[in-house]
C-alpha cells in the first residue's frame, strides 16, 4: 500500500528555481518515490538510502537529493539538497 506524499513548501520553492529539465526529472522522482517506497526491489533505481531511524534520501537527479521522513500517515519530503549539502546537514546533527 502506498502512502500519500506531503511536500514542504520550501521544496516546491526550490523546484521552481530549477531549469525546466531538472525540475521535470525531480518531479518524476517524487512520483516514483510514492509508488516505490516500501518495495525494496525498486529502491535501487530510486536511490533511496536510510540516513537515520525515520529519515531517508532519494535521488532527484544526478545532482540533487530529496530528504524525507517515513511518517505513519505519509512520506514527508522536507528538503531538496545537493549531495554535499546533505552530507553537511548529516554532520551537523540537525536530522533526527
Amino acid at each position: 500500500m502506498k502512502k500519500p506524499t506531503l511536500i514542504d513548501p520550501e521544496v516546491f520553492q526550490r523546484l521552481g528555481q530549477l531549469p525546466r529539465s531538472e525540475r521535470a526529472d525531480c518531479m518524476l522522482a517524487l512520483h516514483e518515490l510514492q509508488d516505490g517506497f516500501g518495495q525494496p526491489h525498486l529502491h535501487a533505481g530510486l536511490g533511496i538510502r536510510k540516513l537515520r531511524a525515520t529519515t531517508f534520501e532519494c535521488r532527484g537527479n544526478l545532482k540533487l537529493r530529496f530528504l524525507f521522513e517515513n511518517r505513519p500517515e505519509c512520506l514527508y519530503v522536507f528538503a531538496l539538497l545537493s549531495h554535499d549539502e546533505v552530507r553537511r546537514l548529516l554532520r551537523s546533527g540537525r536530522i533526527a
